[in-house]
């Protein structure tokens, strides 16, 4: 491996520590495991995050090119490792904005920030461009517009029904209307549903919600700033707490033929969410519930800081068009995860990346996973141990019809001291517990954003 040397020079926080790229695309076979991986994690874990090449650093930590970390286990056996950056148009040298059109090359993007699949489909995504294609072996197949069915942006966050199967998932405009476009694929992978929703000023939508009978979107007061994007100084949004804070709902019972269906909103108070827990109902339907991590602000100061995220229950009332809002845990979280079983359905537990107490979450000070309990309002931090920071916990039932927390959880494992990184498998159900199993990386893998766990189908 050649490690990126830090110079002596101030860098942002995402080019230093294990923040800071690598640059050498390796593989890797038959790795050494520590303990027993359960037989029954039979497939691939991809993690993709920004790398950008050659150790140059770009304008903001979101805006680094994709690479993908990838793992094979079957019949307890790692079989290999490998990691490769998404090859997209940026990566060529293409470039996704012309000034002088206004207009954006939606094929050209960083495909950086989240890796999932559906209807047998791997997809590499950002929230600024379509989504790549990406093949079991971590090739690049490239971008797509689901055959013409999607004109706009891919949220880096779609969600998958638990009930029906069904891909929900939008795209955000900057400098056209509609600002938010939101889409439904059914199980083949179809798209069957495309609708504008409207917004008063194209903002910062990374993610939103499904519950069985709605869509959730969040209008929240990070704001494109077209005079820095004209500029070329960074990252063109900024924190306008004067555009207000709003949810949206969309009923899907409504859905029908492509009609649109009209949004409900809700003000809420003054915060930003980068990411969802989930979202139910309850009271027969007539209270949509939402999960999720909140900031008071987002880069108010500076577009590097990244202000404290707690974990906050939103209540919907439709009856009354009332909204509650209820603080659910004081230390700071990051990534959360649940059993994908439960996407829009009620979820008693769920997991995120958290540093020990008084320590920030998105730093190499994230040093575990915490798993809540949200019935009982208990959680239990799972520590890696001094020196050692983690990234997203991702939970893989043991099988289909097992209990919630009947699994594993697993994710990167950073060790400070000699610059290494470990794949780890956790018990879900008993998080004080040592790792299952462990696996040595042969390559550093830097902290990035997010990931999914594809078994053999």
């Amino acid at each position: 491996m050649t490690a990126v040397e830090e110079p002596r020079t101030a860098l942002p926080f995402y080019m230093k520590g294990n923040y800071a790229p690598v640059q050498d695309e390796i593989e890797a076979y038959d790795l050494p495991v520590v303990g027993r991986l359960p037989p029954e994690l039979n497939g691939r874990f991809f993690r993709n995050g920004a790398n950008p090449p050659d150790g140059v650093t770009p304008s903001h930590w979101f805006d680094g090119d994709g690479m993908l970390h990838g793992i094979r286990l079957r019949d307890g056996k790692a079989e290999w490792y490998r990691n490769r950056w998404v090859r997209t148009k940026l990566l060529a040298g293409e470039e996704r904005f012309d000034p002088t059109t206004f207009e954006f090359d939606l094929r050209a993007g960083r495909a950086n920030t989240h890796v999932l699949r559906h209807a047998g489909r791997i997809y590499a995504l950002e929230e600024g461009s379509f989504p790549n294609e990406i093949s079991p072996d971590l090739d690049t197949l490239g971008p797509t517009d689901f055959g013409g069915a999607v004109t706009t942006p891919v949220t880096a966050h779609p969600h998958v029904c638990a009930e029906t199967g069904e891909m929900h998932f939008f795209g955000y405009g900057l400098v056209s209307e509609p600002s938010v476009t939101y889409y439904v694929a059914d199980a083949s992978g179809q798209v069957i549903h495309a609708q504008p929703i409207v917004t008063p000023t194209p903002v910062m939508m990374h993610d939103f919600a499904i519950s069985r009978n709605h869509a959730i979107f969040l209008d929240l007061p990070v704001v494109f700033d077209l005079d820095v994007a004209m500029s070329g100084a960074g990252m063109p949004f900024c924190w306008r707490p004067d555009n207000g804070s709003r949810v949206g709902l969309v009923d899907r019972r409504k859905i029908a033929n492509g009609a649109p269906v009209e949004t409900r909103w809700f003000d809420i108070d003054s915060c930003y969410v980068f990411h969802i827990v989930n979202a139910w109902e309850e009271d027969d339907g007539d209270v949509v519930v939402l999960d999720a991590g909140r900031h008071p602000s987002m880069w108010d100061a500076s577009p590097d800081a990244f202000e404290p995220c707690y974990l906050w229950r939103w209540r919907f009332d439709l009856r009354t068009g009332s909204v509650t809002e209820q603080q659910l845990d004081d230390v700071e979280h990051a990534f959360p995860r649940i059993d994908d079983r439960r996407a829009g359905l009620a979820n008693r537990y769920s997991w995120a990346v958290m540093g020990r107490p008084g320590e920030p979450a998105i730093t190499d000070a994230a040093t575990g996973v915490v798993k809540y309990d949200v019935t009982d309002g208990s959680s239990t931090f799972h520590d890696f141990g001094a020196g050692r920071s983690t990234s997203e916990p991702v939970f893989v039932p043991a099988a289909a019809d097992v209990g919630e927390d009947d699994g594993w959880v697993l994710s990167f494992v950073y060790d400070k001291a000699d610059r290494t990184s470990q794949f780890v498998v956790l018990d879900a159900a008993d998080m004080s517990a040592d790792p299952v199993a462990t696996i040595d990386i042969p390559q550093r893998v830097p902290h990035g954003f997010h990931g999914s766990w594809f078994g053999d189908e």
